[in-house]
């Protein structure tokens, strides 16, 4: 008979049974929600996508939860003692899924060339370095310009994926057949995606990792009710719920169920912080006291006690509390309906209606937008809501067609890898729903922004974030509204799925089934 786990009891048990021997075989349903719309995680950097294509795809290093690197990719590396070169041994007798040798020239293309063209925050990080060599085919060496302490935070999966020369080198990269049959190096290789049904996976026989993965495939079940993904859970149909497979209202329920565990680990890299893109570009969004009112406005502990039942934590400005150098700062936005509205007749509001786009990831966020609605309309602000698809709101945020939109990103393990690119000048590209996308522009932020990621030691790094978080915490160039927790919930009968700082999306290499 299965048996009641509580979630401390579960907490133990995991720890306790991760210790014992891995079981080859088998196979791990999990939740994938909403569905990727690509896998190829060199161009579709989206949080579904990551999630599968994390297990497809590698980089040079991976993080435990304390943000340490460990290896992947790289078995080994040094930091000269100026800070100015990063030196890689990569493993030995990597290849990449269609049987071709992974090499340093690899590396090289997928840092120097590809990532270049594909990824803005690449080529913000990529800003700090003078070169990328290859000594030979097993060593790789970043060069400086100068000391960039957040550098050795930038080689994860989804922030610098290796991806195979062979394959795109002289092609259309957004164009490449391969980026809809994805071949990296990881534990898994892709075998077949079913639109609106499963993605499947499978062992990588050849891994470098020897005698990993354990599992004999990965299928992610893309089902679009949530309703039907609890459903799905509790009838063993699929093992895990990632973070953010069921609605908030259904996690109390589901963690009584019979041999259930949960974890809200795995997420320390990723930290996503919630907000709402405001288009500085248009009336009355260009104006800092009607984005301030729109602070004002809102009830954000309510969208944290009714709507994520206590998972995660009221933001305070651009920076988690999870990510290094966070630090709470003046102004601090309570809900204050007096404030807002003080405002708005400060600067004339004249009642225009605003369009609001949610994000379409289920009824949780739905009712946020609900709520927000009615928090703006209580002070007087007008509000039409318009929906989309994932795709539609992917196209609408990054053509910037909107007023005001739900969104959510990842911190990536340091603000000057994961903050700034939301908020420098620089930033400002159209077709990118992941960078400024409300086109806030400062000379000062900017200034600062460049200044805190070279600065040394750390506390001098934090000095100058303290003066950031001030400012845009003044400007509100968007509107931030919780650090969200995403807790994990499957059958203890799985072991092993949150080894690194991202979960499930970098783990299942080390996950076991019980037999």
């Amino acid at each position: 008979m299965r048996h009641v786990v509580s979630a401390t009891l579960a907490l133990l048990l995991t720890t306790a049974l991760a210790q014992a021997e891995a079981t080859p075989g088998g196979t791990a349903d999990l939740i994938v929600q909403p569905e990727p719309p690509g896998l190829m995680i060199g161009i579709v950097t989206n949080g579904p996508a990551l999630a599968v294509g994390g297990n497809i795809y590698e980089s040079l290093l991976r993080y435990d939860e304390t943000l340490a690197p460990m290896p992947s990719l790289a078995r080994s590396w040094e930091v000269s003692e100026d800070g100015l070169t990063y030196t890689f041994h990569l493993q030995e007798g990597v290849t990449f899924h269609d049987g071709t040798p992974m090499t340093a020239a690899d590396v090289l293309f997928s840092v120097n060339d590809f990532l270049m063209k594909t990824q803005p925050r690449h080529r913000n990080t990529m800003a700090q370095v003078e070169s990328v060599t290859a000594p030979d085919e097993a060593t790789v060496v970043f060069k400086l310009t100068q000391p960039f302490e957040p550098f050795i935070r930038a080689f994860a999966y989804g922030t610098m994926p290796i991806l195979p020369k062979h394959i795109y080198e002289g092609t259309d990269y957004m164009t490449n057949p391969a980026n809809d049959k994805p071949i990296g190096t990881g534990p898994f290789r892709f075998v077949e995606w079913q639109r609106g049904s499963f993605i499947k996976l499978e062992k990588n026989d050849a891994y470098w990792d020897k005698g990993k993965p354990y599992l004999d495939e990965v299928i992610y079940h893309v089902i679009p009710d949530a309703a039907s993904r609890a459903v799905a859970y509790e009838t063993g149909v699929v093992d895990i719920l990632p973070g953010g497979s069921v609605e908030n209202f259904d996690i109390p329920r589901l963690t009584e169920l019979p041999n259930t565990c949960i974890t809200d680990k795995g997420w320390e890299y990723y930290a996503p912080l919630s907000w709402m893109w405001l288009n500085n570009r248009n009336p009355p969004m260009d104006n800092p006291k009607f984005r301030q009112a729109v602070m004002y406005a809102m009830d954000r502990q309510f969208a944290l006690d009714v709507l994520w039942n206590g998972y995660g934590k009221v933001a305070t400005g651009p920076i988690s509390s999870k990510t290094p150098f966070y630090s709470q700062q003046e102004p601090v936005y309570e809900y204050d309906p007096d404030k807002a509205e003080a405002l708005l007749d400060e600067i004339g509001y004249d009642g225009e209606p605003i369009r609001l786009l949610p994000i379409p990831y289920g009824e949780t966020w739905q009712r946020w937008a609900e709520a927000v609605r009615q928090n703006l309309q209580d002070v007087g602000i007008k509000v039409e809501m318009e929906a989309a698809d994932v795709a539609g709101w992917n196209q609408r945020t990054a053509n910037w067609n909107y007023d005001i939109a739900f969104t959510y990103l990842y911190q990536n393990g340091d603000p000057a890898i994961g903050v700034s690119r939301n908020y420098i000048t620089s930033q400002i590209e159209q077709g990118s729903p992941w960078n400024n996308v409300e086109g806030y522009s400062d000379p000062e932020v900017d200034r600062m922004f460049e200044e805190a990621a070279l600065a040394y030691p750390a506390e001098a790094r934090q000095e100058i974030y303290d003066q950031v978080q001030v400012k845009l915490q003044e400007d509100v160039p968007v509107a931030w509204l919780l650090e969200l927790t995403f807790p994990t919930i499957y059958n203890c009968k799985v072991h092993d799925i949150v080894t690194s700082a991202h979960g499930p999306a970098d783990s299942m290499r080390d996950a076991w089934i019980e037999q």
